[in-house]
């Protein structure tokens, strides 16, 4: 699915200074081998700007400009550790507010296809250059607008909802397959939110609350 690539860095990027944030999501309730595997080796210092390169491990949420951010580390594996905790792993996955790349990069070693929607145009160049420069082959990024999915993928396995909104827009959840995973950040900006998964079982729809979160909201459009 992908190529392997030199993630060897220096000082606040070196390989020891993401083993300790290794050690820290495994205190927090991160198991799942792989996933820990792949937050190991995923150069997140490559998705953010150069001058916070010295706090691309840090355990927090980091400013990518357009009001944007990039996840905490923390959050993109516990999402992706619950994507991924089911008899039959997924396999086809959309993942809606991909912003620079870095959990679309998490993602392409654990699903064998993956389809972003980034609605900033700068940000979908900014992903595809960095993907293209890791040599993800797996991973297709659009410029579109988020609340419409991707139908022309669909139906997914899973869905990952990088950004808040009052409620899971119905188009998002009518892309899921039968017994398909849904997480995303569910509530109004400025307060504080609910990451919930959403498992499709035919037309009706189960939530499990996940834990409170904070992210930036979705929006409808796209950003030239």
């Amino acid at each position: 699915m992908t190529k392997a690539v030199d993630i060897g860095g220096i000082g606040m990027t070196s390989e020891r200074t993401r083993a300790r944030l290794i050690e820290r999501l495994q205190s927090h309730g991160i198991t799942n081998p792989r996933v820990l595997d792949v937050m190991l080796r995923v150069p997140r210092h490559l998705f953010i700007d150069e001058a916070l390169s010295h706090r691309a491990y840090e355990d927090t949420a980091l400013p990518i400009g357009f009001n944007q951010t990039i996840s905490q580390p923390y959050i993109v594996a516990r999402v992706v550790q619950s994507l991924m905790a089911t008899h039959n792993p997924p396999a086809q996955v959309l993942e809606v507010g991909s912003g620079s790349g870095y959990q679309a990069a998490v993602l392409s070693h654990l699903v064998n296809e993956l389809h972003c929607v980034e609605r900033v145009r700068a940000l979908y160049d900014k992903s595809r250059r960095i993907l293209r420069q890791l040599a993800i082959t797996n991973v297709h990024v659009h410029y579109a607008d988020g609340m419409l999915g991707w139908p022309k993928a669909a139906p997914y396995d899973g869905i990952v909802v990088s950004a808040a909104r009052a409620q899971v827009p119905q188009a998002l959840l009518q892309q899921l397959v039968d017994g398909g995973r849904l997480i995303m950040p569910v509530g109004h900006e400025q307060e504080v939110q609910e990451l919930q998964m959403i498992t499709r079982q035919g037309d009706q729809f189960t939530t499990l609350s996940l834990e409170q979160v904070r992210f930036v909201p979705l929006l409808e459009g796209v950003v030239k």
